[in-house]
């Protein structure tokens, strides 16, 4: 007989570390995947996403899901800790590889959260969230000031710390940061697996490549980054099955962001982009895949997401908040000739503060606790997740972490309304947006990220009606002041 909710949540809340009615926890975060990119999301996609829809069709799917940021950095750090990037020293941009850790020593982490509740605890993927590197004097590398470092005044040979291992995972296979970030190398658990030493030229001027100069290892080609991370999850969980501990997996790929760099050959309609997609579909298969084969998806909670809104997107008409649409770029044109738009009827792209920077596809499956084939309209923020696995595990949270961490656990077992009634949004730019009900004020003009114009330097700032206006289109920053008192108050409160 099936036990009720509330006897359920009780076995839950207070099993013992490393009690089997503890579910296995897979995380998969993509990169640079848009809201429209899924099928499942938007039915005119160009792009076949079948095992993303597989998992809509036996989970539920959350169509007002947002990252914390609209660039990866902040979104990685916000998902693993629970708190907002902005209230930690990096308040715009992101890290390069050679940044130094941007969690602190004493912070704990979904990973360390779930380790003290006898889960084992594997990190594959993109880290992108620092690590302790020393230059060949041995001496500490600084957070860069600009530009991306190409590595060459770097000791590859020491240990690193810092990182994975350092925060709460027992085990890490992965990349340092983004897949067109130096180094280019594989790391496991915390030293080089091979010394990079071929140079690699800047391709920035090339929309696809979009490679940073730097240094790579002989046995890594970018084509050839998203199998080994998939066939390296698989691996742990193929080693995982039978263990009485639970599993919990962080897969972070490192696609579909730049370079696009798709195996095989067209398998979409929206050319090497789509492809690219299509595999990083196919990577989330495997993992599924591996789950069926051990015997562990029925009692696996499984997500997936993105770490941002998409970058293969354009801007086709004019909006009177700005006054014109944003030039085409070959990027623009590029998604225009093959009709494919990343983020559906959302406007802007990764990076920006609008809705096509941050809200993002976040699809969950944990049968016999998550109804199969429903969907939620409730607000949700990667920042959830910390506070949701600490419900399901029954670990602690200390003091000072997941401040800003509201579980989903009654809405993922069926409650149409969350506790979470308001969500801050940060571009790349550190354009801070916030947002409750359908309200969205945006402080400043323009988009904040990479669409043009990212600034307008003209007083006042936008506010938009989502329900009414999901494209962002009609600014009533001057129509509605009561609106705009009450958020700038809200917002005030949270930041400072």
């Amino acid at each position: 007989m099936r036990l009720s909710m509330a006897v359920l949540a009780l076995v839950l809340v207070h099993a013992a570390p490393g009690q089997t009615s503890l579910p296995n926890i897979v995380v998969v975060l993509a990169d640079d995947l848009g809201w429209g990119d899924p099928q499942s999301y938007q039915p005119e996609s160009k792009i076949p996403t079948p095992n993303i829809d597989r998992l809509a069709r036996e989970g539920m799917r959350f169509t007002d899901a947002h990252s914390p940021s609209s660039v990866c950095t902040p979104t990685r750090y916000g998902l693993l800790t629970g708190r907002y990037a902005w209230r930690t020293s990096l308040r715009s941009g992101v890290l390069d590889g050679f940044g130094p850790p941007l969690i602190e020593p004493d912070e704990d982490t979904m990973a360390s959260l779930l380790r003290r509740s006898g889960y084992r605890t594997a990190a594959v993927g993109k880290w992108h969230l620092g690590m302790c590197w020393l230059d060949k004097g041995g001496r500490p590398v600084p957070r860069r000031s600009g530009g991306f470092r190409p590595g060459d005044d770097i000791d590859y040979t020491v240990e690193l710390r810092g990182g994975p291992l350092d925060v709460g995972f027992d085990t890490f296979f992965g990349i340092s940061a983004s897949l067109d970030m130096s180094p280019y190398c594989f790391l496991r658990n915390r030293s080089v697996e091979a010394l990079p030493e071929i140079p690699v030229p800047s391709a920035r001027a090339d929309i696809f490549s979009g490679l940073a100069a730097g240094l790579r290892s002989r046995d890594f080609q970018v084509e050839e980054v998203l199998p080994r991370l998939a066939e390296e999850a698989a691996r742990i969980i193929d080693l995982h099955a039978g263990r009485d501990h639970p599993l919990f997996l962080y897969l972070a790929l490192a696609s579909p962001h730049l370079p696009i760099a798709p195996v095989g050959g067209a398998m979409s309609r929206a050319g090497r982009y789509g492809d690219f997609v299509f595999e990083t579909d196919r990577a989330l298969g495997q993992v599924l895949e591996a789950l069926d084969r051990t015997g562990m998806t029925e009692r696996t909670f499984v997500l997936f997401t993105s770490d941002n809104g998409g970058l293969w997107h354009w801007w086709d008409f004019r909006a009177d908040d700005d006054g014109g649409a944003a030039p085409l770029t070959a990027r623009g044109r590029y998604v225009r000739d093959r009709g494919h738009q990343g983020n559906a009827e959302l406007r802007g792209t990764k990076a920006d503060i609008f809705e096509g920077g941050h809200r993002i596809p976040f699809v969950v499956r944990w049968p016999g606790e998550v109804a199969a084939g429903t969907t939620s309209e409730a607000l949700v923020v990667l920042t959830d997740l910390y506070a949701t696995v600490a419900q399901i595990s029954g670990a602690g949270i200390r003091a000072n972490s997941g401040q800003d961490s509201i579980s989903l656990l009654p809405v993922l077992r069926g409650h149409s309304r969350s506790e979470r009634t308001t969500a801050v949004h940060h571009s790349a730019r550190g354009m801070f947006a916030i947002r409750k009900a359908n309200w969205k004020l945006i402080e400043g003009r323009g988009s904040g990220g990479f669409t043009l114009p990212r600034s307008i330097d003209e007083p006042g700032g936008q506010l938009y009606n989502l329900a009414e206006d999901p494209r962002e289109t009609r600014n009533l920053y001057t129509q509605r002041p009561e609106i705009v008192a009450e958020l700038q108050d809200l917002l005030r409160a949270t930041v400072e």
